[in-house]
């Protein structure tokens, strides 16, 4: 086979298109997740820490006080903005529980699905040629 042939192959087995297909779902569940975070869950984190927005939370490493996170960086003052991280501390555990929700979800669904009862099972061979051979008696 060719090059051609053996790439076109690759990409055609299951396990390539659903990576593919994994991605694109995942990629739309980030966005909801998101989307979930910044816009419902964040605001009401807000609220509890009486509007403190992590993001402008900076030190200067040049010595001078600065009123705004953009002053600082207007004046190209070298600044540690610890208020990133603490945000993208707070995305990730809210983030993380909202996915913990979601699959724990999921498991439980997944649980009932396997509970269904099961058939009745119908006799084994042995019991069938054991009523064949009694009746064969009679």
């Amino acid at each position: 086979m060719g090059f051609f042939s053996d790439f076109k192959a690759s990409l055609m087995k299951g396990d390539v298109l659903s990576l593919a297909t994994a991605v694109v779902i995942g990629g739309a569940f980030g966005k909801i997740v998101g989307s979930a975070v910044d816009d419902v869950i964040m605001p009401i984190v807000g609220l509890i820490t009486g509007g403190i927005d992590f993001t402008q939370k900076f030190i200067t490493l040049d010595g001078n006080s600065y009123e705004t996170l953009a002053a600082a960086k207007t004046a190209g003052a070298a600044v540690i903005t610890y208020g990133n991280l603490v945000q993208a501390i707070i995305n990730f555990v809210i983030i993380a529980f909202f996915i913990f929700v979601i699959l724990r979800a999921a498991e439980k669904a997944r649980k009932k699905e396997e509970v269904a009862p099961a058939a009745p099972a119908g006799p084994t061979q042995e019991e069938l040629l054991t009523q064949i051979r009694d009746l064969l008696k009679k």
